[in-house]
Order: C-alpha cells, then structure tokens, then sequence
C-alpha cells in the first residue's frame, strides 16, 4: 500500500507524535484543542478518507503544536457543497457531535467549528453549548478578520499604492461575517471600499446599516485597486472576465482571497494571465507552530511552513490565553459574535503565541516581496483574447455605486 494511502498516512502521524507521547507520560490531556472541519472537495476526500468510506465518518487529520498547546483536525466526511444542501447539513450536524464527543474524550477543552462547519448550528451555537457545557466553543472569525484586515493592509503597501485610503477596494460577499467586518475595518481607516454579492436584500441591508456604498452589477460597479473575496459561494466566485471588468488600465488587480474553498480557482487566476496578483489570507504565522510529519501534514492543506488557517491559531490563542494564562475572562465571551472588542482580545493572544502575518503566498506558493502593478505588454490582452479594457467612462464615485 503507497505511503500516500490515508490509513498509512494516519499511521505515521500517530507514531511521530512524540509530544503527545510526552504528553500521556506526563498524565496531561491527548488534546487541547479540536479543529473540527469539512472536506474542502472532492479532492481532498481522497486525500484524507479510503475510497468507499462511510458518510457519517469523522477522522483524524493532521496534528499541529503551538508552544505547549495541541490542537488535531478531525475531518468530517462531507464537502462544502453538501453542507449547502439540507440533507448535507442534517447528516454533518450528527457527524460534528460526534467528532465533539470524540474531542472531549481526549481531553480537549476548546473546539472550533472549521471552514463550512460554522454554517451548522445557527448564529449562537445554542444547542451545541447546551450539550457540551464544559467546553468552548469558536467559530475562528476574530482571529481570521483581524489577520484578514492587516493582509490588506498589508498588501497595499506591496503593491506600492501610496495610502490605504487612496486604495479602491471591492469586498465579495459583504454582508458576511467576515466580509463585514473588512469593510467596517477599512472604512474606519478612510478607505474607498465598496460591497459586492448576490445576496441582494443582505446587500441593501448591510449598506442602510454601516453606509457602505454598494454595486450591483460587476459590469458597472468600474475599477478597483484590490479586491477582498470573503464567500467561496459558487455563484460569487469570480472568472477571469469579471476581473477583467474591475482591473485598472494598464495595471494588474490584487484580489485578497480569503474564502475556503478559494473563491479565485487555480484554473480562473491561470486564464488572468498574469493580470491578478492573487494573495491567501486570513492565516497566521509564527515560529513556535510545528506539524506533526512536518511538510507531509501542512502541504496536505496548501499551507507554508508554520503556517496556520486563522482560525485555528485563535483557537489555539484562547486555549493559551484561558488556561495556561488563565485569563478567565476569555472564558466569558461568546465567540460566536465578531466585532471589533474581541478582535482585539484574540490580537492579544497571539501575542502570547508569537502569531502574526505570514510571508505572502498564493495557494501555498510564495509571492515576491514587492508587487509590480504595471502589466508588461506581453499581457495587455484579456482573457480568450478579449481587449484589455471594455469602453468605461472611468470608475464612477463610490457613493454612485448603488
């Protein structure tokens, strides 16, 4: 049987996890933290379950170790697009409370809801807290929208632009959790941001509410500078005709992708060109973080060296924060609810672990450090052999978006 079969695959990461043999030495818990997530696709199901293998099954994937706190996936098998459907998400709401007891029999006291797992038990969580009253549960967004916003931040210095608030930025999937809370970021800071999506009614509402100026329409909403994809909805996902509408003359565009599944496919950012310069975001670095079976385990999740999904880090954060600082009042808040204050709080755990912002990657592959915005000539036409530039009387004001 090859090495990459999953059951081998598991094997090996039982018997290389010395710290956890340590751990049980030591009479400490297997676990602290539970990463408890759905399958990107699937692709990702053969990478992680045998072929045939049944749908009500959890499984361990790869394990990981911040400073002196453990945290393993447990991978449900169900992909994000079933989980858009009813039955889907019946079926992996049974499969998450199972995985959640399996967690609390390995001591765990802190249990993330990964990826599309967040849509599952409502906007509270109530009846997952009611059963599991010992343990914390979090959906990983404050942790992801903060590292999220100084991604952008950050990416607007690479591509030489001279402020943020000179920056056009479009953001995809506004009226999300995320999608939010970059927008009301970046207004804050006096950036010219503007919301797209489908959802029209959330869009109208979320503009009444904050102010944001929206567009409608990819075809008239005009240029941008960067633009910040927080859905991986399949009807928000951009083409690389869309893109081609927001991209300034003569210059590349900056899409800041923090959806999961990616919102920008591999096989769309190929027909740009060379014309987008795609960035991963909402994932954080930091020396201490170590994969059991090292390059093996991360580059089954398309991530760098030391490299974590957001959130994962804040539920790591908060486990160090609450129970080996024991700062008790992370225990008190509701980390289903994302604003600014607990932000803030999760920003001071990472301290504590020494997270921050990763080196830019796009799909786990390195970007240069500096970012030339200039198209060279050899790339100036659009995709399928389009013109560059549709006829645009230019940008129009924020404000006229609507």
């Amino acid at each position: 049987m090859p090495l990459t079969q999953p059951t081998v695959w598991r094997s090996l990461l039982a018997a290389a996890d010395w710290r956890h043999h340590l751990r049980q030495l030591s009479d400490r818990p297997a676990l602290d933290v539970a990463f408890i997530t759905n399958l990107r696709d699937e692709d990702e199901r053969r990478r992680f379950f045998t072929p045939g293998a049944a749908l009500d099954r959890h499984a361990s994937g790869p394990r990981l170790h911040l400073g002196p706190v453990a945290g393993a996936i447990r991978g449900l098998n169900v992909t994000a697009a079933e989980i858009l459907d009813r039955e889907g998400r019946r079926r992996a709401r049974q499969v998450f409370m199972d995985a959640v007891d399996w967690a609390q029999d390995q001591g765990a006291r802190v249990v993330l809801l990964a990826a599309s797992t967040k849509r599952l038990f409502g906007r509270d969580g109530h009846d997952l807290k009611a059963r599991f009253p010992h343990l914390l549960f979090t959906l990983g967004d404050n942790g992801t929208a903060w590292l999220l916003c100084r991604d952008v931040e950050r990416a607007a210095r690479l591509a030489g632009l001279p402020t943020l608030q000179q920056a056009r930025v479009l953001v995809v999937g506004a009226y999300g959790i995320l999608g939010t809370a970059v927008s009301r970021h970046l207004q804050a800071q006096g950036c010219q941001v503007a919301g797209w999506g489908r959802q029209v009614v959330l869009l109208e509402e979320l503009s009444s509410r904050t102010g944001l100026p929206v567009c409608m329409n990819l075809e008239t909403a005009g240029h941008f500078d960067i633009v910040v994809t927080c859905t991986h909805s399949p009807d928000s996902r951009l083409s690389a005709e869309q893109l081609e509408l927001l991209r300034p003359e003569g210059r590349r565009l900056v899409v800041v992708d923090v959806a999961e599944p990616a919102n920008l496919t591999p096989e769309a950012l190929a027909r740009c060109g060379g014309r987008v310069i795609r960035q991963d975001a909402g994932n954080a670095h930091s020396p201490q973080l170590r994969y059991v079976l090292g390059r093996l385990s991360h580059h089954k999740l398309h991530l760098p060296r030391g490299t974590a999904f957001g959130c994962f880090a804040e539920a790591m954060a908060l486990h160090h924060a609450a129970h080996v600082e024991r700062q008790a009042h992370v225990l008190q808040q509701d980390w289903f609810q994302v604003n600014p204050a607990q932000m803030g709080l999760v920003a001071r755990a990472f301290d504590g672990l020494r997270l921050g912002l990763p080196d830019p990657h796009c799909f786990g592959q390195p970007l240069p450090p500096r970012w030339d915005l200039q198209v060279p000539a050899a790339h100036l036409h659009g995709p399928a052999g389009s013109a560059n530039r549709l006829d645009h009387a230019g940008p129009p004001a924020l404000g006229q978006l609507t």
